[in-house]
């Protein structure tokens, strides 16, 4: 009888220890990974914070101080309109619905970066006239942002060839039918522009059927030029 208390006595006193040591164990290791859990969340929710920093324009990087950020994109064939950004303002695009076929040029203040004039100038059909005068009224110390859509250079003659040049232009001498440019020079612009691309219109390397490929530019432009 007293062998039996005994015995009873022990597997009870087993079970209290084996619940206590399971329970320590259990209790332990949940703490740990909830502060290992914490410690990722804090992680992720730091590098979400920091994905989330979007630059003007959507550029990839930011710019510095006396500098403006822009980005300019060409129109894609006849289908998509180009559009023109300059510190974080789309000043024209298809969704603004006042860009259209031929040259889309934006004149901003290049100390402020507010827009002095927009125009669209069909280089197809003959805007020539109204884009000399146009840039004939450009101001010293302009900035001068320009996209391409459908056909920037069909109607271009030499007298606009000439004063896109003097802005900075590289390849304004070259422009023909449904070729790709994007540009911004200045008036007032010592030297070539850095900021320009350009593409050939060629059958044989056209990423669209008739067109070549859109073309984009970014980046950051001193506030005073020259």
């Amino acid at each position: 009888m007293r062998l039996t208390v005994v015995l009873r006595g022990l597997a009870i006193l087993f079970t209290l220890v084996t619940t206590w040591l399971f329970a320590s164990t259990y209790f332990h290791q949940v703490s740990t990974k909830s502060v290992n859990l914490r410690s990722w969340l804090g992680s992720v929710d730091t590098q979400t914070k920091a994905s989330k920093v979007r630059n003007k324009c959507g550029n990839r990087q930011s710019c510095p101080e006396n500098t403006f950020s822009f980005k300019i994109v060409s129109g894609a064939a006849n289908v998509v309109g180009p559009s023109l950004c300059l510190e974080d303002t789309v000043f024209m695009s298809a969704i603004k619905n006042n860009v259209d076929r031929g040259l889309n040029i934006a004149l901003v203040n290049g100390t402020n970066g507010h827009v002095i004039k927009m125009g669209s100038f069909d280089m197809y059909s003959g805007d020539i006239k109204d884009l000399v005068t146009f840039l004939q009224d450009i101001k010293q110390g302009s900035l001068v942002l320009i996209a391409s859509y459908d056909d920037p250079g069909t109607k271009l003659n030499d007298k606009a060839r000439e004063m896109l040049t003097e802005l900075g232009s590289n390849y304004a001498g070259k422009l023909g039918f449904r070729d790709s440019w994007v540009f911004l020079g200045g008036k007032g612009l010592k030297g070539k522009s850095p900021f320009e691309q350009y593409l050939k219109n060629n059958k044989d390397t056209n990423k669209y059927d008739g067109w070549p490929e859109m073309l984009e530019i970014e980046g950051c432009v001193p506030r005073k030029i020259g």
